[in-house]
């Protein structure tokens, strides 16, 4: 099974939708759509899911494949998949910057995620053999321990220079 989850950000994100629509698996799939308006004839779609039952989709599945935010992709780790993200752009209107850009890079960089941006790196991902992750310890959404993680595993946080006023 092939869970995917666009979160719970008010924007649609039809083009990562789209692209799971071209893929035309045989596979099932769950995908949870929030605001997007796009569906597949082939997949079970849910608006928006408890957070259990997306751990537990996401636990079950063969391959996650998420937005780039921070919570998805921690609670993707946190159950031992490396997810496989695609990262919402500011200059589609799917989000408010581009700050799942930078963390989808730093991620990948790292080894945690897969990054995709189209059809083609999507299906690539999907049917590359991927090494699982490596499980996050404690209650995932802490910051204490996300902050954590990260810093083990991509380094400190970069500080940005003081801006005089």
């Amino acid at each position: 099974m092939i869970f995917v989850s666009v979160g719970t950000h008010e924007a649609p994100f039809d083009r990562m939708l789209r692209a799971v629509c071209d893929l035309q698996l045989e596979e099932e799939l769950v995908v949870q759509h929030g605001p997007s308006a796009i569906r597949s004839d082939h997949a079970k779609g849910i608006e928006y899911l408890p957070f259990d039952e997306v751990v537990e989709h996401i636990r079950r599945a063969r391959a996650v494949l998420m937005h780039a935010g921070v919570g998805s992709v921690m609670i993707s780790l946190a159950n031992g998949k490396r997810p496989i993200v695609m990262a919402r752009r500011h200059e589609f209107g799917e989000h408010v910057d581009d700050h799942q850009v930078e963390l989808a890079r730093r991620l990948e960089a790292s080894g945690l995620v897969t990054v995709v941006d189209d059809l083609e790196t999507l299906r690539t991902a999907l049917a590359a053999d991927d090494r699982p992750a490596g499980r996050i310890t404690g209650v995932p959404w802490l910051g204490h321990d996300l902050s954590t993680f990260l810093a083990e595993h991509i380094g400190p946080p970069q500080l940005a220079s003081p801006v005089l006023s």
